[in-house]
């Protein structure tokens, strides 16, 4: 096996349309997103036999406790997983060689490889450390929507079911669809009330705007809105690539909640999914409201779960110290992550 930068774009796509464990995380836009923000991005291409296997976008992320190298839900790889310690162990030494170029302390991987005892243990092997918080989501919410719109609805929680045709029904009730750029001021607006109810830090207008425009380049995202009687009330974020659709972020107003508009525009989003050809609908972070329920994704994750569908666990988060001053960063970590209830 050979690592080495992978410049193409066609090259980076096709291999990733033939996987099926990945996210946008990996997409040759998102590299296009983090260099927009100014961020150092690097995309390995790991080779066996001269054919590319696996890929790994590699993001520097600055900060102020201390910089580090990410892998944002990666790599993605088609090879076995009696291959993937190769792929880990290559990777490792080439990303411990950039870590000292970069003046980094640490290096973190959000593997995107099923959670199987078999998985941790290639990374324990290799010295790595569960992370103190995830960076992305290690677990997510999916829906096959290979089936029929009947099918699919026949799939649905009653109780959801029900609200998508009760607000179908509703005259009052509007959904509208945009791929402009200018929408995003509307987006923010509804979104950011929300974010200060919920109590995380909201993601700045510019960096909407940046991933928006990112993925805009080939038609890959939508925003969605939700009006009631005239007065917009809820809104989603939508990215549809590689053969997936994602729902990405989304707001309610919480003085709307018992209006059931946000049912309505999921099953939109989903539907443009599907006449997209997409074959899998991402809902994004899950967390079992069961096991958890003061976690802050219980309630979403009970929204989610309506839809029917699965859920996928990741290996957790991968921590690999380069420096001292990783452990400054990890106790932060611990601290906000008792602080967010997670």
């Amino acid at each position: 096996m050979e690592i080495k930068e992978v410049l193409n774009k066609e090259l980076w796509e096709s291999f990733l349309a033939q996987q099926t464990r990945k996210t946008f995380l990996q997409s040759w836009y998102w590299g296009e997103f983090h260099t927009s923000l100014g961020n150092k991005i690097w995309r390995f291409g790991i080779y066996e036999n001269n054919k590319l296997v696996a890929v790994a976008l590699t993001v520097k992320i600055k900060s102020r406790r201390g910089d580090f190298l990410l892998v944002p839900h990666g790599p993605v790889t088609k090879l076995s997983s009696s291959s993937s310690y190769k792929v880990i162990k290559l990777l490792l030494e080439r990303l411990k060689e950039l870590a000292k170029q970069e003046k980094v302390d640490f290096i973190r991987i959000c593997p995107i490889w099923e959670r199987t005892s078999e998985n941790v243990s290639i990374f324990k092997s290799l010295n790595f450390r569960e992370a103190p918080l995830h960076y992305h989501p290690e677990s997510s919410w999916k829906l096959d929507i290979t089936p029929t719109e009947e099918q699919l609805l026949a799939g649905m929680r009653k109780s959801t079911r029900y609200l998508i045709k009760q607000a179908q029904n509703n005259k009052d009730i509007e959904i509208i669809k945009s791929t402009d750029v200018k929408d995003l001021d509307l987006f923010y607006k509804l979104h950011t009330p929300v974010a200060n109810m919920q109590k995380f830090v909201p993601f700045s207008l510019e960096y909407l705007r940046k991933e928006f425009e990112a993925f805009l380049a080939d038609k890959n995202i939508s925003l969605y809105f939700a009006k009631y009687k005239g007065e917009y009330i809820a809104t989603a974020f939508e990215i549809f690539w590689s053969g997936i659709g994602f729902y990405h972020h989304a707001a309610l107003l919480p003085q709307f909640h018992k209006i059931p508009v946000s049912v309505l525009l999921q099953w939109e989003a989903i539907k443009e999914a599907k006449s997209s050809g997409s074959k899998v609908y991402d809902f994004w972070g899950y967390a079992d409201p069961m096991k958890n329920p003061k976690h802050p994704y219980a309630g979403p994750t009970l929204f989610k779960q309506g839809f029917g569908g699965y859920v996928d666990e990741y290996v957790k988060t991968q921590d690999f110290v380069i420096s001292q001053k990783y452990w400054m960063h990890y106790i932060i970590e611990k601290i906000r992550k008792f602080k967010r209830g997670l």
